[in-house]
């Protein structure tokens, strides 16, 4: 039988208890992932009562009431707390999600609160973005031209042009439909993932934009577009209610369409 063993301080171990204030008979349990690269402790899995007649109805409330009020070590990040910027996204529940719009009362049983998967860890719930970032920049998310622009106006598009961004424009970047696809966890290195090719998608369908050819040159590529094997996990968990899975069929359709199959 095989034997498998992780790498040192891989191994997740009980962590501190925070119990409810004297008092407390509304009360939630809270189970946070905590690591600090600053010790060698191995990962941790921290356990806090929180009085809900106290607290906001969200998980970033609860979020905010431990730093605030029982643990100011806990590390997170988060913004404007509306469902846009997507800086509070993690696994709640074992679902990726933002912090901000996900209603404690809709867990059943404890609240189980983990960084977004497979993105290396800076601290607690704080995920390393910056090879996401990396693929972000690399579509060159702006309209690209040749022509010059109107010398007395913008550059125009019909209300009809401007309807094909719906259900593209409204992506946050927050990684939730990334970090939930398995094609991208094994192949982050050159697979784009859903939110990029989402963002993608975005810009070949912008009547405004005259790189089209170009930017499907750069997308016709065994990785970076074609290891989606459509399991639809993004889809299913954008907080936003996208559809990327359909973005990026709709690119190897465009694909299709060039070669004249």
């Amino acid at each position: 039988m095989a034997e498998f063993q992780l790498p040192k301080n891989s191994r997740i171990t009980k962590g501190k208890n925070f119990p409810a204030p004297g008092g407390a008979t509304n009360t939630k349990t809270f189970r946070v992932y905590r690591w600090n690269p600053d010790d060698d402790n191995n990962p941790s899995i921290d356990t806090y009562e929180i009085d809900l007649d106290s607290c906001g109805p969200m998980v970033l409330d609860a979020m905010i009431k431990i730093k605030n009020e029982i643990d100011a070590t806990l590390t997170f990040r988060r913004s404007c707390r509306e469902g846009i910027c997507g800086s509070c996204a993690m696994n709640i529940d074992g679902i990726n999600t933002l912090a901000c719009i996900q209603p404690i009362t809709e867990i059943k049983g404890a609240v189980k609160i983990y960084p977004l998967p497979h993105l290396p860890v800076v601290k607690d719930l704080v995920p390393d973005m910056d090879h996401f970032y990396a693929q972000y920049a690399a579509i060159r998310p702006w309209i690209r031209t040749q022509s010059a622009a109107p010398s007395d106006s913008e550059r125009l598009q019909s209300k009809e042009d401007r309807a094909k961004l719906d259900g593209s424009y409204e992506c946050i970047l927050c990684a939730c439909c990334s970090t939930a696809c398995p094609s991208y966890w094994w192949n982050s290195e050159r697979y784009l993932g859903p939110a990029i090719l989402l963002q993608a998608h975005r810009w070949l369908v912008d009547s405004r934009d005259e790189a089209t050819g170009e930017r499907l040159d750069e997308l016709d590529d065994p990785f970076k577009l074609y290891r989606c094997h459509t399991i639809m996990n993004c889809t299913s968990t954008c907080p936003k209610g996208l559809n990327p899975a359909k973005a990026i069929a709709e690119i190897k359709i465009m694909l299709i369409n060039r070669r004249g199959i």
